[in-house]
């Protein structure tokens, strides 16, 4: 791995399905845009072939679909132990796009510059509107998408690691399959003393979508809420955290099939193995309090 101030090594992995040749496409060329030294992609096919990509791009693919968090963990690896062949790695969705050719040097830039920065969370923008969700805000107090901060959980399609986090903290939790495995790295990350950035002016284009047009949605959702309560919190915290957010959801009076899927889920979390379990340090309790999102939110 590169050292230097400035000369951090960038690599990139996108999972792709094999279902949008030329989103794919277009994410890789603006990729291969970026200004500063190449950034070394690799992609893989979850489940699925990989459509025809440019030369250089490395690709994976899997037998079978192994879920977000499981592709990603194989494009880790192919960049060594932990990523250790690269300083860095962006996650980017593969119907993404890169519209300034700046990025990968600004993550040089932000990591080079704070020792202790292990994620950036970028800005997710409608290519056509420009307008951000406030979904895609890491922060309780969204309104502002255009304000960088200290925050405490990333975007899974849109951010940038230093391998050092993968490497202390442990992988993206592959079990998760979809939903909240990012947050389960986030916790884990600032549990090992690093700390997290949104920045505003890292931007990945994103047409705007609602996260419930996938299927498994509501019972992944819930489920992995659980999995994330008892692998990360202390004992005390759990039942606090997965109660607030059984009455935020009763609140948001989801339908009747939304309200099931959920529920079915939240019991499966509860009967189901969930990985091993690390609770975090009190003072990382604390740490999520200081920068606004205690752990029972």
């Amino acid at each position: 791995m590169s050292g230097g101030t400035g000369q951090l090594k960038v690599g990139a992995v996108v999972i792709t399905m094999g279902n949008r040749p030329a989103e794919l496409r277009a994410l890789l060329d603006s990729v291969a845009k970026q200004d500063g030294d190449p950034v070394e992609v690799v992609v893989v096919g979850n489940g699925s072939p990989v459509p025809d990509v440019p030369e250089g791009v490395r690709t994976i693919e899997l037998p079978e679909n192994l879920g977000i968090p499981g592709g990603r963990n194989v494009g880790i690896e192919a960049f060594g132990p932990s990523g250790s062949d690269v300083d860095i790695l962006m996650f980017l969705d593969d119907d993404g796009l890169l519209p300034l050719t700046d990025t990968a040097n600004k993550c040089r830039e932000a990591f080079a510059d704070d020792p202790r920065l292990g994620i950036v969370s970028f800005r997710i923008a409608d290519p056509d509107t420009g307008e951000t969700q406030r979904r895609h805000v890491p922060r309780l107090r969204a309104a502002d998408p255009m304000r960088s901060s200290r925050v405490t959980t990333f975007l899974g399609g849109a951010n940038a690691v230093r391998t050092r986090v993968i490497a202390e903290a442990g992988p993206l939790p592959a079990e998760f399959f979809y939903a909240h495995e990012e947050t389960d790295l986030a916790w884990r990350a600032l549990d090992a003393g690093w700390m997290i950035d949104y920045r505003a002016d890292m931007v990945l284009h994103h047409p705007t979508t609602a996260p419930s047009r996938h299927a498994v949605y509501h019972r992944m959702v819930a489920r992995n809420r659980v999995w994330l309560a008892r692998r990360n919190l202390p004992a005390l915290l759990v039942p606090v955290y997965l109660g607030v957010w059984l009455l935020l959801t009763l609140a948001r009076r989801p339908s009747g099939p939304a309200l099931r899927a959920w529920l079915g889920g939240f019991k499966e979390g509860w009967t189901t193995p969930c990985g091993p379990r690390r609770p975090m340090k009190w003072r990382t309790v604390w740490r999520l309090t200081r920068l606004g999102r205690p752990p029972v939110i």
